[in-house]
């Protein structure tokens, strides 16, 4: 063995109380740390021929880059729909990686099962029935093209297609229709050959709503009737976190067959909360459902569910043929079921979280971001520089310049306030006009947070 992993083995408890001295410093600081890095990051530098050591390595990360490291876990980094990570999900995450499970197969471990149950309580969260069957996955995009896959498997089911197999050739033209779409859903469409320009935008509700008009997605649908489609509903849409009428699009397909996604990437994470529960009345229904945890759940990047009413299309599409991984019976392995063979064992810090706690505690993280994001709105509304650009459904506050809102002007005031070092916004187009998001769903998030994010908008904006 190398001198020098024989020498880190060796001091292995001091190594890692070093690196968790580090995190505690960093973690105790997150809230008055700038949010986002100021200046040039350094130089490169050669790669190192003989090692420093894990000390080594930890001093001179600490020293370059980690001063230049956002402050993306913290509470006022309000941009994307970004979370932080829980102490109990930190605390997982690190026993992930010291337990370092090789998930290909069940392998003699019980962690595929500790997997399972941390989808099933999911599962449950979300309001999801027993004929929803999950699998962890990277994130929604990753999410989103699963469920797409298995949508794309069951246009050939229809058509007399085994795709998997045969190819996209043989499925034809496959429409996906939507109204307000995230831009992965284009993404995963080109990845599984059906073609980005395949998708079809449905006329929206009037009156600058995001959610698609039903009776429009009806007429578009008779249009098609003969031909498979596949159906992107949306809960919780990135702009004004607007909600499509999930259980009029579920009663659509009792006459039209097609297959249902829906896209929950943090809209499924009102299901917590009584007062937001109704908007996705109707979930249960999908053929498949993305959520994304590294954002409402508060676990660390990466990490994601996907669920599917139809195992067998998705065994159908991610089945690794192989003696030694085994044939994908009973309840298959992980590595049947999406485009990973090797993965982390991304579910420990979701389950660390959930069982710290529980449904209470990741409910209190939703209704208070939710009532933070009403707190910024309602400020933002009284500030003579700026104003709503739609009202505050949920936990996204999307504004703009009062006056002369170009995009060179938007940008600026997004600079500004991340130039200040209280608080990170993204920028948008909504309804023609640009704009900035501000997304709540950090667990720190407290009124004083928002004040302070209020405070750096005023002046940036004066």
């Amino acid at each position: 063995m190398h001198r020098t992993l024989a020498g880190d083995l060796s001091r292995l408890p001091e190594l890692l109380q070093a690196a968790r001295d580090l995190a505690v410093r960093e973690v105790a600081g997150l809230a008055e740390r700038p949010v986002a890095a100021a200046g040039p990051p350094p130089g490169r530098v050669p790669l190192p021929d003989a090692g420093a050591g894990g000390d080594g390595a930890l001093a001179r990360f600490a020293e370059r880059w980690a001063p230049g490291f956002s402050g993306s876990a913290g509470p006022r980094y309000l941009g994307f729909v970004t979370g932080g990570a829980t102490p109990a999900a930190v605390a997982g995450d690190w026993l992930t990686a010291a337990f370092d499970q090789n998930l290909s197969g069940a392998g003699g471990s019980w962690a595929q099962e500790l997997e399972r149950e941390t989808v099933a309580w999911l599962r449950e969260l979300f309001g999801l029935g027993e004929a929803h069957s999950g699998a962890f996955v990277t994130g929604a995009t990753m999410s989103n093209t699963v469920g797409l896959a298995i949508g794309r498997e069951w246009a050939g089911e229809r058509l007399g297609v085994d795709v998997s197999r045969a190819g996209t050739a043989g499925l034809g033209p496959l429409e996906v229709l939507s109204g307000s779409p995230h831009s992965s859903i284009t993404k995963a469409m080109a990845v599984l050959g059906l073609g980005r320009d395949r998708l079809r935008r449905v006329p929206l509700l009037p009156g600058g709503r995001e959610a698609v008009d039903v009776a429009a997605l009806e007429a578009a649908l008779a249009e098609r009737a003969g031909r498979p489609v596949i159906v992107v509903a949306n809960a919780g849409t990135v702009n004004t976190v607007d909600f499509d009428d999930l259980r009029a699009i579920a009663a659509l397909k009792e006459r039209y067959g097609f297959w249902l996604h829906v896209d929950a990437a943090f809209g499924a994470f009102a299901a917590l909360s009584p007062e937001h529960a109704t908007l996705v009345d109707g979930l249960d229904a999908a053929d498949s459902v993305c959520v994304d945890l590294h954002k409402w759940l508060n676990v660390p990047y990466d990490a994601a569910v996907q669920f599917t009413r139809r195992r067998d299309l998705q065994v159908a599409v991610f089945h690794n043929a192989s003696p030694y991984l085994g044939e994908p019976e009973g309840e298959p392995d992980f590595l049947h079921l999406t485009p990973e063979n090797s993965r982390r064992l991304r579910a420990l810090p979701a389950w660390f979280s959930l069982v710290a706690y529980g449904r209470a505690g990741h409910r209190e993280i939703v209704e208070r971001c939710a009532a933070q994001a009403r707190r910024l709105g309602a400020g933002v509304d009284t500030l003579p520089g700026l104003r709503l650009l739609a009202p505050v459904r949920l936990n996204v506050v999307c504004f703009t310049l009062a006056a002369d809102p170009t995009p060179q002007r938007v940008a600026a005031l997004a600079r500004a306030v991340a130039d200040s070092g209280e608080a990170f916004v993204t920028p948008t187009v909504y309804g023609g006009v640009p704009g900035l998001r501000a997304a709540f769903s950090n667990w720190r998030t407290t009124g004083a947070d928002t004040d302070r994010v209020l405070a750096a908008l005023a002046a940036a904006s004066g």
